[in-house]
């Protein structure tokens, strides 16, 4: 959860501080956890002002009967925690929002036409969900997800950061894996539980990775279908794979003692 929080802090990212604004121009943030012992999950959405939706979505799982809180329901839960709250509009999404709001209005592009807008400028549309998978001396696992979600989305849109299985998922008798890219995809591929079932079978977590990307290329091509995905098997041996020009990841491990990190993945087509 950690790794995570501070990547919502970094404005750097589409989650916390730095998310996308929807058609709108509001902010609707959301997060998922999950504990690969005991299968226990956390899950919010609709988050206007929470510093750390991370940490609520950990509040849910570990405060509450819930797996998935939402909206009004969910602010209350943050406001009975004392949960911080920051503005997480900075100066560079407003900008991105008010170049994609000047082409819609201009007729430069309809929202059906959305994708290919997305082909063409993929500087404006960067997804940059952030997520994190661990695993500790005793074999658990850990995994989570947060997000601003899709730039110009209808408002009240759910993506598959918060949704287990979708863009979060972990499991100590496979491993864990997170997810970003387009939503919809990864949730029509429940694509994390996937990964994880590849890696329960005994596919290592990079081949797990690659065969996930694989399958999205295979029953989705036909669609804007960008993902990423890092994953950690309960051996502890990572993976990450993509279809997007680039993925932005790093690990460390007892045997690294600091941190690996690259701009890119094993690039699956």
């Amino acid at each position: 959860m950690e790794a995570v929080a501070v990547l919502e802090d970094e404005g750097a990212f589409n989650a916390g501080y730095g998310s996308s604004l929807n058609i709108e121009g509001k902010i609707e943030m959301e997060a998922s956890i999950m504990d690969g012992k005991t299968l226990q999950a956390g899950a919010v959405g609709l988050l206007k002002d929470i510093k750390n939706p991370v940490r609520l979505a950990r509040i849910v799982m570990e405060k509450t009967d819930h797996v998935f809180v939402v909206g009004e329901g969910a602010e209350k839960l943050a406001k009975i925690y004392n949960l911080e709250r920051r503005n997480p509009i900075t100066e560079l999404r407003l900008k991105y929002y008010e170049q994609q709001k000047r082409a819609l209005l201009d007729g430069k592009f309809e929202l059906p036409k959305l994708a290919e807008l997305i082909k063409a400028h993929p500087e404006i549309f960067e997804l940059e969900t952030v997520g994190a998978v661990a695993i500790d001396k005793n074999g658990n696992v850990a995994a989570a997800t947060s997000t601003g979600g899709f730039p110009l989305k209808l408002p009240g849109r759910i993506g598959d950061s918060p949704l287990i299985g979708c863009g979060t998922y972990a499991d100590n008798q496979a491993g864990a894996c997170s997810a970003t890219g387009v939503g919809e995809i990864a949730i029509r591929l429940a694509l994390t539980k996937t990964v994880c079932n590849y890696m329960e079978s005994g596919k290592t977590a990079q081949e797990a990775a690659e065969m996930a990307i694989n399958l999205v290329n295979k029953r989705l091509s036909s669609t804007y279908n960008s993902m990423g995905l890092i994953a950690i098997d309960t051996y502890g041996r990572v993976g990450a794979a993509h279809n997007s020009p680039n993925l932005c990841w790093a690990y460390i491990t007892p045997e690294t003692k600091e941190p690996v990190a690259s701009l890119t993945a094993k690039i699956v087509k």
